[in-house]
């Protein structure tokens, strides 16, 4: 026979269990079918691709981005492609960075669908090379548009989540906002910053019926390296760039990777880490991170070396033709028909 205490012990134990068990667990699948879908940095690549599975799945979307050429030819292919009801799609030209911008685009949105219930925010960009060859305005930039390009739209639209209790917030962070990379560092502060923003509003708003999920992506396939920029020996920095992110079994489909985004939303789930790579190399970097920062100092003693001085950014598609390489093409050959798909070449 056990003893009272033991017995008390257990009992704890297996409510504690229990009471885990119930915050842990994953949400039923929500119906999203008739809400509206606001996604920032929409007019191509990952931004693009969730906006043509929101509206397979019924939703009203809205995209903004800079570009309103390329907003109109993410218009078109969200009529075609994802068969959505004109009415059901709107486009809104805007700089993320800019508050007045973003505050007038929300304004906007709400009053032709209603309200806003997802807000995904996507938009970023993102400059390659070595420490060395970045400036102020480079860090300036990634936090501009990655953290507070996040932000600014939160703010706007919260309120009418907040009013109504419900809502769906997402926020699109990467691995590197997790582990430093090298040759990515504005852009691992920017997503630092992003996660956590991410996890402290998760905290503050699931109690209030708003449910707020970090996506951390690892390397996917959306062809956004052409529209990188690249410091440095752009042509070799744009070479080992692109080269993985093209690469099958280290990237991931844009098309896959967005319905497991989109799961993740509909469940409110806190986090969803998106490919092998990127959770194993997050938990190694959680638990040992002396380990994983010693990988990277090698990683890094591998990759090009740099210039001294803030050298202007070359776009990949020039970096691209300077290679001028078939063996490359050839080899990026994935990368290259994402990005036609993704509407970014």
């Amino acid at each position: 026979m056990i003893s009272k205490q033991t017995a008390l012990w257990l009992g704890a134990g297996a409510s504690a269990g229990l009471a885990a068990w119930s915050l842990l667990r994953p949400e039923e699948m929500a119906d999203i079918s008739g809400q509206v879908a606001l996604i920032t940095g929409g007019s191509r690549g990952l931004g693009l691709e969730l906006a043509r599975q929101f509206a397979e799945l019924g939703c009203a979307v809205a995209i903004c981005g800079r570009d309103e050429d390329q907003l109109e030819r993410a218009r078109r292919d969200l009529l075609e492609r994802a068969k959505a009801r004109p009415a059901g799609v709107r486009t809104f030209p805007c700089d993320v960075s800019n508050r007045e911008q973003v505050e007038n685009m929300a304004r906007e949105a709400t009053a032709h669908f209603g309200q806003i219930d997802i807000l995904v925010a996507n938009a970023g960009e993102i400059t390659v090379g070595p420490i060395e060859s970045m400036g102020i305005e480079d860090f300036e930039q990634a936090m501009s548009v990655m953290f507070w390009g996040v932000l600014y739209p939160i703010e706007a639209t919260l309120p009418q989540m907040m009013e109504r209790g419900s809502g769906r917030i997402a926020i699109i962070t990467s691995i590197g906002g997790k582990a430093p990379v090298p040759h990515l560092v504005p852009y691992a502060c920017a997503k630092f910053a992003a996660v956590a923003l991410a996890e402290g509003l998760r905290a503050e708003l699931k109690p209030k019926g708003i449910h707020v999920t970090n996506i951390v992506p690892g390397l996917m396939r959306t062809g956004s390296h052409l529209n990188a920029a690249f410091k440095g020996r752009q042509e070799l920095e744009y070479a080992w760039f692109g080269l993985a992110a093209s690469t099958p079994g280290v990237s991931m489909a844009v098309e896959r990777a967005a319905r497991k985004i989109i799961t993740a939303i509909r469940r409110g789930e806190a986090e969803k880490t998106l490919t092998t790579q990127a959770q194993l190399f997050a938990r190694l970097h959680g638990a040992f991170p002396e380990l994983t920062l010693r990988i990277m100092e090698l990683a890094g003693r591998m990759m090009p070396s740099g210039r001294k001085g803030g050298e202007k950014a070359v776009g990949g598609l020039d970096a691209e033709a300077r290679l001028n390489s078939w063996l490359y093409q050839s080899a990026t050959a994935f990368g290259r028909a994402a990005a036609r798909t993704q509407l970014q070449v």
